[in-house]
């Protein structure tokens, strides 16, 4: 399995198991969807870039989610033409946090880590979740495949963005929020060339 956000060989699914799809994702979108919102709101609170970025990674995926939604019914064809948006808007997502993270270099400000880390664990919680539910169908599914894939990246970013915060606490620095901020874009970056690379491979069988 790619370590990318990428999408997989496919096959077609019985209408039982497309209900039960759709339901799931429903699921993890207004869960992801929440999430932005709870992120953004205090990286904006707290000064934090790790969280801005960690939020925009929740966006991207309840974008991808919704999209998923359309095309769980559809063809190999058209869920690859699917991962190529997810592709397409992880990419920009990744840029602008590294815009954020150089900003945050030139206009420095020590973030609140206490709240990065509490926000940071509330997120985790809520993407073991989201993988949780995803791993149960990601055998056998390009779209699902992609997304299970997406969900255990962004564990790896929770558990970043709470690192994170303790470091702030403890060193009583900025550093560790624009470390981990970049980090966290450098994997929404490989992600999206992943993506963006195996969905033109797919559209051309």
């Amino acid at each position: 399995m790619s370590d990318h956000c990428c999408p997989a060989d496919g096959v077609n699914l019985s209408d039982e198991k497309n209900n039960k799809l759709k339901r799931m994702f429903w699921i993890v979108l207004v869960l992801n969807a929440a999430m932005f919102f709870v992120e953004f709101f205090y990286g904006l609170i707290a000064g934090s870039n790790a969280l801005l970025a960690d939020s925009l990674d929740m966006l991207g995926d309840a974008f991808v989610y919704g999209i998923s939604l359309l095309v769980v019914t559809r063809s190999i064809q058209a869920k690859a033409n699917a991962s190529l948006i997810k592709g397409i808007v992880t990419l920009l997502l990744g840029l602008f946090v590294v815009g954020q993270s150089v900003y945050k270099i030139f206009v420095p400000s020590i973030p609140q880590g206490e709240t990065i880390t509490f926000i940071g664990i509330l997120a985790l919680v809520v993407n073991l979740g989201c993988f949780w539910l995803l791993t149960k169908y990601k055998n056998g599914d390009l779209n699902v495949q992609s997304a299970w894939i997406c969900s255990r990246n962004d564990v790896l970013g929770n558990a970043g963005v709470i690192i994170a915060g303790v470091l702030v606490v403890y060193f009583g620095s900025m550093w560790p929020d624009i470390i981990i901020g970049l980090g966290i874009s450098m994997v929404v970056l490989s992600s999206a060339i992943g993506i963006i690379k195996e969905s033109v491979s797919q559209r051309r069988i």
